[in-house]
Order: C-alpha cells, then structure tokens, then sequence
C-alpha cells in the first residue's frame, strides 16, 4: 500500500475544536504526519484536497449489517457516506454464537428481521464469524456486539420466563467466550423476544461480564412509547447494579400522545452520570423508525416462537383479542399498540419476501388492504403466515422537536440503525444518515457547527467502543479519513430510499483509499475490531 500524502485541506480533527488548513501523510495504515508543507517520497500518491473538508472516518454506531457485510462486503451505500466503522449486533441480533440446539432457531429469529437467512450464515461464535469475513476481505471496518437473543435461544430456546441461576450462568460462561474472543459488548433488546423475556438478574449477571471485559452494554429498552422513562429507569438499574458501561439505543418517544418525552429522557440520563453511571445513547436523523412486522405485535403471543405464534392465530378467540388491542389498545397485554397510536396509515412496507405480496412494498398498511380488499389487520396475518412475519414496515411516528432535542443532545452519537435488504425500499437511514448530519442539518437547519457534526459522528462512538486508536486524527492513529466537501448532501427520501448522498470524495480505511475521487476502487482493506 502506498504512502499518501493529502495536501491543502480543512482539517476537523473529530474533538469538536475548530477545523484548520493543514496536510496529513499516510503511512503503513496509520496516520504518520500532520501540519504545512509536508514532503513525501517520490512513489507516494499525493491528494490535493482543494479546501475540502478532511475528517476521520465516520463511525456508524449502531446498524444492523450482519448479514450484508458477507453477502456484499464493499458495503457501497456505508462508504460512500464516509463511513470507516461498522457496528453491528444490535437490538439483540446478531449472526452468533449458536449451538446445537439452536442453529435453527437462530436461523429464523434473525430472519425475521433482515429476510431469508442461510444455514451456512449462522456461526458458533463470535471467531468464526470474524474468520469468515477477514478470509473474504471487507472495505469497511466492523465491530460486533453479542446479541442477546442468541445467548438466550442457546440456553432456553423461545421460553417466556425467567432464567433460572444455572441458566443464567450459562449465558454468562456463553457471553465471556465471546467477549475474550473480541467481541465488543452485549446488545439487549427489550421488546424482541426472547430477549424481552428476561428479568433483572439476568441482564445485571451479563452485564457484570461485559463490565468485567471493559466493553460496552447496548440497550434497546423495553418501551419508547408512554413507558420510555420506566423503560430508562430500568436500564441505568442495570448498569448501576452491573458497573457496566452503557449505550441506549436510538433514543425517541414514538405516537403522538408521547411526544415531547425526550428533553426528560435526556435529563434523566445526565442525572444517572452525575450519579456516576456511565450512559450515553446513539439516534438516526429521521422522524420514522423501521422493524419488522412481527413488533406491531404485543411480545407475551411470541411465547414459544413464530410456530407457536402460528398456531395461537389459529384460535378464533385469541385473534379477537390481538385484534382487538392491536387497533385500540387496552388491557388485554402490558405496553401500548403501535397501530393505536399511529394508525394503520403511518405503517409503510418496506421488505416482503413473499412473491405474491412483494408488489406491495412503498405502501402503507392501510392502501394495501384497501388494493386487496380486506382489513389492515387481516393483511398483517397473511404477512405472518405466508411471509413468516420477515416483512420490514417504517413507522412514521416522531416529532422533530424531539428528534432535535436528542440529535442536539451532549450524550448523542450518529447511528443509522439500516436494515438492509437488497431489491426492496427501505428506511432511507441506511444510505443518508451521516451526510445528511453533516449537510442537511448542519448547513440548512443550523443544528450544530461542521465540527461538532463531525465529532458526534467520530470521536464519541470510537469511545464508546473502546476503538482507541480511531475517531481522531492523531499521528500514530489508523488512518481511517474522509474527505468531503462543504456542499455534502444525502439525497435518500422515503420516496426514494436507495439514493447516494453526493459530496463526499475520497475514503481511506487503514490507509486504502475505498473511495478515490468519487470512485470506489474495489480495495478491502477494512477489518474486524
């Protein structure tokens, strides 16, 4: 790999202070020199960078690209927004590690969030996957957390109770192969079963794990809706009874009757650092969400898996009841319906894998059962029963005075939270995200300076995640950069979710340079973290 030599840029060194005109050397992957009239040997390339912006590489702190990163390991739509790093594992999910006895299992819960996956792409831990991706090469960097769910289908399979002490033992022994292996942290997720299925104990015994490592707890918490500060509550418990470093994952208050929670959730989250607990949370840009259609269900029905689900919605009664409290809420299970509070008209298709009902994608719930000529509510069950419940929705359901109020916020890192799922529409998150903090937001809605943009998409993940030596641009620090222009813009829309952003020009991850003059060079010089 050639040294590099990048003349004449605006740096913004990822801490939040001023940028300034200077130049960088590249060399052996890592940054060798930065200040003015800097030389090279006669074989390095030199990059004029033209008064262009020169950053560290953009970390995405939190996404769901598991699965991708094996299938399409150039991952275009991450590095053309000038993302370096990758974490993965979130919300529960992730690739490993399986067992025997919950391969398959695995198998289909990960389905059902990102589509049909492959046997063969299922892994027993955490080394086997890095094994996997490192032997194909990947452009960008990754970092891993352990899903919860994983950790549970290994242990007790769909089972709706608590872990006993012996079975808690046993995720925790699960867990610590993992994190000695070099996984990240944990990742829980609190309304997906299994992982909603667990109790205090249990999170703080796992938590106590991923603290004694020195990693990181990330949470999607048990409610966004009405109960958003319960659900906090709940998770600086964790940490508190842990010691576990924590991430709260792409905090929001969703439906209309929660709106303006944030500013309280955020208050409450800086009381928990005075009180010394170490919490910070991550959020994407956009004032719509995305899953899969399996979350406009109550969890307590998912009680044995999506088979049991299949054969409970066989039971005319039982249906009543879902429907029932699906539409209006109500008693019947704890926590408060989607669809009661956004309606069947804010839930959009965004993933099918059923040929027969795939022409519906780009379509809210409503207009498509209206073209089928039946009940939103009936057309989410033939979702679960000829799509296996793995059709992905985008939930219209925030207010940008809370959006801003969390993306402005101290605690705050840039995460696009992509579901990716090629040949259909989704969340334009995935390709939009970090242009869209560092143009959009920056330059027309004034949210924050180029620097601090730069900063909450850089230095505060790499913290985070204990990836010591990235977010800032430091002789001796790996060479993951972005260049970019001041006119830097996403163009992904809801309308048009696969669009690519524009003014980002040259990428380097380890010092190859991925994107060169706004061209990808096909280089994968990325690695496992």
């Amino acid at each position: 790999m050639k040294d590099t030599l990048i003349r004449n840029a605006r740096v913004i060194d990822g801490t939040g202070a001023p940028w300034y005109r200077g130049d960088v050397s590249i060399s052996g992957g890592k940054i060798a020199a930065i200040g003015t009239g800097l030389t090279v040997g006669p074989e390095a390339r030199i990059v004029d960078a033209e008064e262009r912006f020169l950053a560290p590489g953009f970390v995405d702190a939190h996404c769901h690209d598991d699965l991708i990163f094996l299938r399409e390991p150039d991952r275009p739509e991450k590095i053309f927004q000038g993302v370096t790093s990758i974490v993965v594992g979130n919300c529960s999910f992730s690739l490993y590690p399986a067992a025997a006895n919950s391969h398959e299992d695995l198998r289909r819960h990960f389905s059902g969030l990102l589509g049909e996956t492959l046997p063969n792409e299922i892994f027993a831990d955490f080394a086997a996957y890095r094994q996997m991706l490192e032997g194909q090469g990947i452009a960008p960097n990754l970092v891993s957390l352990v899903g919860h769910a994983a950790l549970r289908l290994a242990v007790m399979g769909h089972d709706r109770r608590t872990a006993d002490t012996g079975e808690i033992q046993r995720m925790a022994a699960l867990l610590d192969a993992q994190l000695s292996q070099g996984a990240a942290g944990l990742s829980l997720g609190l309304v997906y079963p299994p992982s909603a299925f667990a109790d205090r104990d249990e999170l703080v015994a796992l938590g106590a794990v991923v603290r004694r490592h020195g990693r990181a707890l990330a949470a999607h918490v048990r409610s966004y809706e009405a109960g958003l500060l319960d659900a906090i509550a709940e998770f600086g418990d964790v940490l508190r009874g842990s010691g576990a470093a924590g991430l709260l994952s792409h905090l929001q208050s969703a439906g209309r009757p929660n709106w303006g929670q944030v500013p309280n959730a955020i208050a409450m989250l800086e009381d928990f650092r005075s009180e010394g607990i170490d919490i910070s949370f991550d959020m994407y840009p956009y004032p719509a969400g995305s899953t899969w259609i399996l979350q406009l269900l109550p969890p307590a029905v998912m009680d044995g898996g999506l088979d049991s689900l299949k054969r409970r919605l066989a039971d005319p009664q039982a249906v009543a009841v879902l429907r029932h409290w699906i539409e209006q809420g109500g008693d019947a299970f704890p926590g408060e319906s989607k669809v009661s509070l956004i309606g069947w008209d804010n839930v959009r298709l965004s993933a099918i894998g059923a040929a027969d009902l795939k022409g519906l994608e780009g379509q809210d719930m409503a207009a498509a059962a209206t073209a089928l000529g039946i009940a939103p509510f009936d057309l989410l069950l033939r979702f679960i029963n000829e799509d296996d419940g793995q059709t992905g929705i985008i939930l219209f359901q925030l207010h940008e005075d809370d959006l801003h109020a969390a993306c402005c916020g101290r605690l705050f890192m840039a995460g696009s939270d992509g579901l990716p799922r090629p040949g259909s529409k989704p969340h334009p998150r995935a390709f939009g995200t970090f242009p869209r903090l560092a143009g959009t937001l920056r330059r027309d809605k004034a949210w924050f300076s180029i620097e601090d943009a730069v900063r909450r998409m850089t230095s505060v993940a790499a913290q985070r995640f204990s990836l010591h030596d990235r977010g800032i641009l430091r002789p001796g620090m790996a060479a993951d950069l972005v260049m970019f222009e001041d006119g830097i813009s996403d163009h992904a829309s809801f309308e048009n979710p696969t669009q690519m952003p524009s003014g980002i020009t040259d990428v380097w991850v380890n010092g190859g340079a991925v994107i060169r003059a706004g061209r990808q060079t096909g280089l994968r010089p990325g690695r496992v973290l």
